[in-house]
This record gives structure tokens, sequence and C-alpha cells, in this order.
């Protein structure tokens, strides 16, 4: 009988690619805390090459659903991402907590 570890492991549905090809470009894209700039750092394509790619390796109603989640939350650029954040931490204070 194996022994189980006492660190429990948590499985992501969806977990992150090995390697900075394309695959792992439109994981990025699809995850909502990594913004395009982050994208574009690490592999070298900017957003509208991403948006390309996307619209090149996804299914039309795929590529439409993902286009309508990123334009309406606004979390793919950097400045925005950080705004939203900083409003949310203004909304919960630690007065609300207790």
């Amino acid at each position: 009988m194996k022994k189980r570890s006492l660190i429990p492991q948590t499985k992501v549905k969806n977990p992150e690619p090995k390697e900075k090809d394309d695959n792992w470009v439109i994981w990025a894209a699809w995850a909502d805390r990594i913004t395009f700039e982050e994208i574009r750092e690490k592999t070298g394509k900017k957003e509208s090459e991403v948006i390309k790619l996307m619209r090149r390796s996804l299914k039309p109603s795929s590529f439409r659903l993902w286009r309508k989640r990123v334009h309406n939350t606004s979390i793919k650029h950097r400045k925005k991402f950080k705004l939203g954040r900083k409003k949310l931490r203004e909304k919960i204070k630690i007065t609300d907590i207790y």
C-alpha cells in the first residue's frame, strides 16, 4: 500500500503548459490574472497578435465568448487591473470585517 503525502495536492482544471509556445499564449489569454503586458514580456507577442492567434486557434463561438469576456471585464490590461484592485481594497476595509 502506498503512503499518502501529508501535503494536500490541489488539482487544477487547466494546468499551465510547460513551454512558452502558442499553447501557453492561449492558456494565458484565458487566464483572468495574466495581463496582455505579461504575455508580451514572456513571449514577445503584442495584444493584436494574441487576438489573431486566438481567432485562428479557437472555434468561432469560443473566440466570441473570449472577446466578450475580455472586453467587458477589462482585467487584461495591467493599469486597469491595478485600478480595479485598488477600488476593491478601498471598499473592503478592516473596520468592515469586525
